[in-house]
């Protein structure tokens, strides 16, 4: 991956805006996961690089509300395959049936912290360093 400072984290997950450093520019909302997808594939129409799939993890998408992915902070040109992962992502999001369900407060901190780990990987950093100074 590039430079930090070429890139753009969107998510939705509040842990992630949280620990990740200050000095990493993200776009976080408080919004579902298939909005993430949808944002990015907007990006990605409009020429931001892909830098993160937008499906990575084991975790189906129905099953987490959260989801940080990582694009080029600068439009460049469309690249037509990565508008294609976008698009797919999302028929595969919608493939899944979605569990409309109140998780507990427990489950959530879960899921938050699985994406954390998950971009902490893709960019580099240590996750349990960022964690070190958080309870659970």
């Amino acid at each position: 991956m590039e430079s930090k400072h070429s890139y753009l984290i969107v998510t939705n997950n509040p842990l992630a805006k949280e620990l990740i450093p200050a000095d990493y520019a993200m776009d976080f909302e408080p919004i579902s996961y298939r909005e993430v997808l949808v944002k990015v594939r907007d990006m990605v129409y409009a020429g931001h690089r892909l830098y993160t799939h937008p499906l990575s993890g084991s975790i189906k998408p129905n099953e987490t509300p959260y989801k940080s992915i990582v694009v080029s902070k600068l439009p460049k040109k469309m690249e037509l395959d990565e508008a294609e992962i976008m698009s797919n992502s999302i028929v595969t999001y919608d493939k899944f049936p979605q569990v409309f369900r109140e998780l507990p407060e427990g489950v959530l901190k879960d899921f938050q912290l699985i994406d954390y780990t998950l971009l902490c990987g893709a960019l580099g950093l240590d996750a349990e360093a960022g964690l070190s100074n958080r309870n659970f």
